[in-house]
């Protein structure tokens, strides 16, 4: 599912509950949660969405990697990555896929 699909089903969605919604409506809803989503995570404050995960900053620390082309020793530097814990009911939903 891309970003379009993605606001093609909340409009379909929030169709059921105020029919007179329109896909731009849609397109800021979908707009809005993402940007709340970029807000927190830049605070490098945890974004708990109950039910479905967590998104937080983790820091990761410098390491020595190998590479694959010529096997040789490397530097990899520090950094910080996006780490996403699923919540109790997303992973009983992905439990459920055939």
């Amino acid at each position: 599912m891309n970003k379009s699909e993605l606001t093609d089903k909340v409009l379909e969605l929030l169709v059921k509950e105020k029919p007179e919604t329109t896909k731009v409506d849609a397109t800021r809803a979908v707009a809005a949660v993402l940007d709340g989503l970029i807000f927190g995570i830049k605070k490098s404050a945890p974004v708990q969405l109950i039910g479905f995960g967590t998104f937080s900053v983790v820091a990761r620390a410098a390491r020595t990697g190998i590479n694959p082309s010529t096997g040789k020793a490397l530097k990899i530097k520090a950094t910080k990555v996006l780490k996403f814990k699923p919540g109790t009911d997303l992973k009983k939903d992905v439990a459920k896929i055939k």
